[in-house]
């Protein structure tokens, strides 16, 4: 399972979500790729204001801050 991270440099809580999801990884079995959304211009206007993101294709899973319960919920339904 890959999911998607729309991040930004110099994010507290995308750094914030980013080790949560580390330490999950193992036990969940995920993998995850980071996008900058200021690379982007798209990204930019679809995600500005609501970094860190955690996304499954076009399903977003939780935004600010790891929802725990939303993520373990999405790859049990997988």
């Amino acid at each position: 399972m890959k999911l998607t991270v729309y991040s930004r440099l110099y994010c507290h809580l995308c750094e914030d979500l980013l080790a949560r999801l580390e330490t999950l990884r193992p036990e969940l079995g995920f993998e995850y790729e980071v996008l900058d959304v200021d690379a982007d211009p798209a990204l930019r206007t679809r995600y500005d204001q609501l970094v860190p993101v955690l996304a499954a294709g076009e399903r977003e899973i939780c935004h600010y801050f790891l929802d725990e319960q939303a993520l373990r919920h999405y790859l049990g339904q997988a």
